[in-house]
């Protein structure tokens, strides 16, 4: 399979149409090149901001991991696995490394990513939920390589103390 959006192409401007409704109605009015921007997502990956593919966070986007999930299953992914890396890990402590291989399909390359988290990179809202979070982190970055998306994954995003919690549905604002 070709462009990743293939199967979608004739219905570009309706998807495109949504999403930009959409992205609207959740953040406000938006600068023309997050629009512009959001149309050259929807059209190359078909991503859509209504099924939570896509987040807009500080005037960038970010694709999900249900995003990269549902990119992995139109271009016939055939598998991914995971496993807990034990040497960078430290588990008494918190910090999980994850690695993860992504499978194209019989015989062709794979592609592996690391993930991962600790207490210090990751919301207070998950806290304990590191192994996880670093899993999560290693698949995404292992499909962002395998599919060639330039984005980075919201779920890959650090944590820095004194952040302020995000709202993805607050109205956009200038950074």
């Amino acid at each position: 399979m070709g462009h990743i959006g293939e199967r979608a192409s004739k219905k570009v401007p309706d998807v495109f149409r949504l999403n930009a409704e959409c992205a609207r109605t959740l953040w406000g009015d938006l600068p023309k090149v997050t629009i512009s921007s959001l149309k050259e997502l929807a059209e190359k990956y078909a991503l859509s901001v209504l099924l939570g593919d896509l987040q807009l966070i500080n005037g960038r986007w970010y694709v999900t991991h249900s995003g990269l999930l549902g990119i992995a299953k139109r271009c016939r992914c055939s598998g991914i696995a995971t496993s807990i890396d034990r040497f960078a890990s430290d588990i008494p402590s918190g910090r999980w490394v994850f690695k993860a291989v992504v499978y194209k399909g019989r015989g062709r390359k794979r592609f592996v990513g690391y993930g991962d988290a600790d207490p210090s990179n990751v919301s207070p809202l998950v806290h304990g939920a590191e192994m996880r979070i670093a899993e999560t982190r290693a698949v995404n970055r292992a499909l962002r390589k395998a599919y060639g998306i330039g984005l980075c994954s919201v779920e890959e995003l650090g944590w820095a103390s004194g952040q302020e919690l995000c709202d993805p549905f607050l109205p956009y604002r200038n950074a």
